[in-house]
């Protein structure tokens, strides 16, 4: 049974509603609240937690509910209200669902997993007790270790939920690793695997046959030592560690025609008190799909709508640190963005990774990335960029099996880094094409294009030679 049940419900969760939630356990049972109300906690006799309820999110973007759950959703604007339970206490998990579903009772709407929140009686807890306290104050640890915190996740695709940025940070703060540990048939979503770091953090996928295994490099895992490590096969050396790979994460993997385009770029802006962020990011999604992005957000769900102004102003707001954001756009043309904007000695940086997915008999629409470059090369103080194509999933979800690496397509030099360079080295290149001028000819931006097929790993061995290039110390 998940962990996480959910409320999605029309109307917002008012006290009164809450409370016979909470209720769920009995008038005996102990409310508290943590970060200044945002987490409400549902105790047992001795005030340790049963269950955390997060504050409730305001989504007013379509299609949420359906990526991250697989669930129908009420029309937009609707209300988002997470509880998770203790790990290893089974009526914590009974309580959570009892909450959610008198909550959608109460105030309109569905509970997700519908098999979980199915009850709306007192549950029995005469006797039951969490432990001591919950891992590192985080009601999203489950095992907390003096080398790494295990989150674990039970739902169909892991999101970059409030609860588990706030134990990226946790465990970052803590100089710890942080591993997510999910059943066979879960995903990322693009958000976590963009910030899920190295060694020792990791994504762990539960195996009948392996046990555990890494589900970004099939490692097979074991639990050593306080944290999941990979497994040494008996003929292992120091050089040649010969780590095993489960045979899951290399099994199907037959072309199913999805693709993504995945697009990364920098821009570096003069720090300006009328700069607007997010105009560059705005740029490319309308030249590559027609329309805006749908909606941005500091979390997922994402719950705003798409707003360059709003979003300037919270990375004011919170300047001199850097602010990360996650952008998706509409359901019908699936598209997600991860952008990190921080103020630097160069201006304000915006580093965006973004992809758009494409289904089998879709047309990768690769003949609007010049046109995307150029506006971002012109308008919007580009650095650099470059462009893969990936055969990947169109809904752009990250599955525990390979998938393979994108292919370049393009990259991109912005004038001032042309400008750097000694001569003419931008422009004499190992590459059979010639780059292509974007902008004023007196102070253009170089366009590099490469064969983007993603059957032709060839791609990676000319993106390399133009990067050794560009960056040697010859003389030009």
């Amino acid at each position: 049974m998940t962990k996480d049940v959910i409320a999605l419900t029309q109307r917002m969760p008012d006290p009164l509603s809450v409370l016979a939630g909470l209720l769920s356990g009995g008038p005996d049972k102990l409310v508290g609240a943590e970060g200044d109300g945002a987490v409400v906690r549902l105790c047992d006799e001795r005030g340790r937690p049963l269950v955390s309820i997060e504050a409730p999110l305001l989504v007013q973007v379509r299609g949420e509910a359906r990526r991250l759950l697989g669930a129908s959703e009420p029309d937009v604007p609707y209300w988002w209200t997470e509880a998770r339970a203790t790990t290893g206490v089974q009526e914590g998990e009974e309580l959570a669902g009892t909450f959610a579903a008198r909550l959608a009772t109460l105030v309109g709407g569905t509970a997700w997993p519908p098999e979980a929140a199915r009850s709306l009686a007192v549950v029995r807890t005469d006797g039951v007790s969490a432990v001591p306290a919950p891992a590192a104050a985080q009601p999203a640890v489950d095992v907390l270790t003096d080398k790494a915190a295990v989150v674990i996740q039970d739902r169909p695709v892991v999101a970059m939920t409030a609860w588990l940025a706030d134990a990226f940070r946790a465990a970052a703060n803590a100089g710890l690793g942080l591993q997510i540990v999910t059943p066979a048939g879960t995903r990322l979503s693009p958000a976590v695997r963009a910030n899920l770091p190295g060694w020792p953090s990791r994504w762990v996928v539960q195996d009948g046959k392996d046990g555990y295994y890494d589900g970004l490099s099939g490692a097979v895992l074991e639990w050593n030592d306080g944290l999941f490590a990979a497994v040494r096969s008996p003929e292992a050396t120091p050089d040649d560690p010969r780590t095993p790979v489960a045979e899951s994460f290399t099994r199907d993997l037959a072309d199913t025609g999805e693709r993504q385009l995945a697009v990364s770029y920098r821009a570096v802006h003069p720090a300006d008190e009328r700069l607007v962020l997010g105009g560059a990011l705005e740029a490319v999604w309308r030249e590559i799909t027609g329309e805006p992005p749908a909606g941005w957000g500091t979390e997922e769900p994402v719950n705003l709508p798409w707003s360059p102004r709003r979003l300037t102003d919270v990375a004011h707001e919170r300047a001199p640190e850097p602010t990360w954001l996650v952008v998706v756009g509409s359901p019908e043309r699936p598209g997600l963005a991860t952008v990190r904007v921080s103020r630097t000695k160069g201006g304000v940086e915006e580093d965006v990774t973004l992809a758009f997915g494409y289904g089998p008999g879709e047309e990768v629409p690769a003949d609007a990335v010049p046109r995307a470059a150029e506006i971002l090369a012109t308008r919007h103080d580009l650095q650099s960029m470059l462009v893969q194509i990936r055969k990947a999933r169109r809904d752009l979800s990250v599955p525990p099996r390979f998938e393979g690496p994108g292919v370049p397509y393009a990259f991109v030099l912005g004038a001032e880094e042309v400008r750097a360079l000694p001569g003419d080295r931008a422009r004499r290149t190992p590459l059979a094409r010639p780059p292509r001028e974007l902008g004023p000819r007196t102070r253009p931006a170089l366009y590099y294009a490469f064969p983007g097929d993603p059957s032709d790993l060839s791609g990676w061995q000319h993106f390399e030679q133009l990067v050794r290039h560009l960056k040697s110390d010859e003389p030009a």
